[in-house]
């Protein structure tokens, strides 16, 4: 395998840079001599920043040798050069949530099923089949049908295979079941039973539809009290600080009055009120981390929401499917609700998020039934209704 070097080079001006250097086979099968300027020393001031720099690089180079090749046509090779490439740390196109997730189906469920197989062995049917015999939603199965499929275009890229199976593999997305969501009034006896912390908290959730992870990562900075806003600006996953999950998740959130004033009443209790605090800093973690979502959740919000007498299933996300659903009840424009949820995509908040209420589907029907209702009713007080199509 060709490893290459990584060695200083001055300039005749400026700084100097790094350059890394390698030999590969030549058109005529001889090895010839490659170079490449990774980058000045000062943006990679030292040879560890610039080694990891050139990382992915390296394996690029090394999967091109023969022998490599050879490896990468078994399954579990292929899989590890993935997480390298795609899944190092250090990645930037891929969030930690997004990492964290497929790693959990590679562990799970995705090596131990095909991990000896060779490439060219994996067939569309075969894997559609095993999709159909997992005992898990059909979300989960497209989550995986998915990215075995962003694998073996990986593979196709690196010019490992040169088809992609998954492709013709056909699994549904389709829930199971319509995920659940609050009204206005279960959302009330919940925070009249929480405590000031999770009472704001759940208030913010609810009122602006924050994803978990986005939530636990406002910084006091971000709150602009003048504008009646906040800037989402990043996301916390199991207490690593990454980017948002879309770009479109980037855009200010409206705070309403009544959401600035809990903040402002929150920021008069807890100790930690700087520009650069957390807003729900903990105070286990003497402020360095946000407090632990899931955590409060389980522990303190659904045990008092079940004492409450709200018996509806709920975790953090309901109330962004809550906050969605309450907007299109109120007849909010959709192209108004995809903004306020901050969706790159219109259909991700017309098909996944946004679900009529009972009652709004009623007032709906009302309007349409009672066009024709009347004549309906009225044949029945008729004594001799007249009857058609016979002789």
């Amino acid at each position: 395998m060709q490893n290459g070097s990584l060695i200083l080079s001055p300039r005749k001006k400026g700084p100097k840079v790094w350059e890394f250097r390698w030999r590969e086979p030549g058109p005529d099968g001889k090895p010839k001599h490659r170079r490449l300027i990774v980058d000045t020393v000062v943006t990679l001031k030292t040879k560890a920043a610039a080694l990891a720099a050139i990382k992915a690089l390296k394996l690029e180079i090394t999967s091109s040798d023969v022998s490599t090749k050879s490896r990468l046509t078994v399954w579990s090779a292929l899989v590890d050069h993935f997480r390298q490439v795609e899944l190092a740390a250090d990645t930037l196109w891929r969030t930690l949530s997004t990492r964290v997730s497929y790693e959990g189906y590679l562990r799970k469920w995705i090596v131990p099923r095909w991990r000896n197989y060779k490439l060219a062995n994996i067939t569309a049917v075969e894997v559609e089949s095993w999709l159909r015999q997992l005992a898990l939603a059909p979300g989960s199965k497209c989550k995986i049908r998915n990215l075995m499929s962003v694998i073996f275009n990986h593979a196709i890229r690196h010019g490992l295979c040169d088809r992609n199976p998954i492709t013709f593999v056909r699994q549904s997305a389709k829930r199971r079941a319509i995920p659940n969501i609050l009204t206005p009034n279960e959302i009330e006896r919940i925070i009249n039973t929480l405590g000031p912390r999770e009472r704001t908290l759940v208030f913010l959730a609810a009122g602006t539809g924050l994803r978990m992870g986005e939530l636990f990562a406002i910084k006091w900075k971000d709150v602009d009290f003048s504008a009646n806003q906040m800037h989402i600006l990043r996301s916390i996953v199991k207490n690593a600080v990454g980017p948002c999950k879309t770009e479109a998740s980037r855009k200010p959130v409206a705070l309403h009055s009544n959401l600035a004033k809990a903040l402002e009443a929150w920021r008069e209790r807890t100790p930690y009120t700087q520009p650069e605090d957390w807003v729900f800093a903990s105070d286990h973690a003497k402020g360095k981390f946000p407090y632990s979502g899931p955590y409060l959740m389980r522990r303190l919000i659904r045990p008092a929401a079940i004492k409450a007498g709200v018996t509806t299933h709920f975790g953090w996300h309901t109330f962004r499917h809550t906050y969605s659903s309450l907007l299109k009840a109120e007849g909010t424009d959709l192209k108004v609700v995809q903004e306020l949820l901050r969706h790159s995509s219109i259909r991700v908040t017309m098909d996944t998020y946004t679900q009529a209420m009972t009652s709004m589907k009623r007032d709906a029907q009302s309007i349409v039934v009672g066009q024709f209702s009347s004549s309906f009713f009225q044949q029945f007080h008729d004594p001799d209704p007249p009857i058609y199509g016979c002789s």
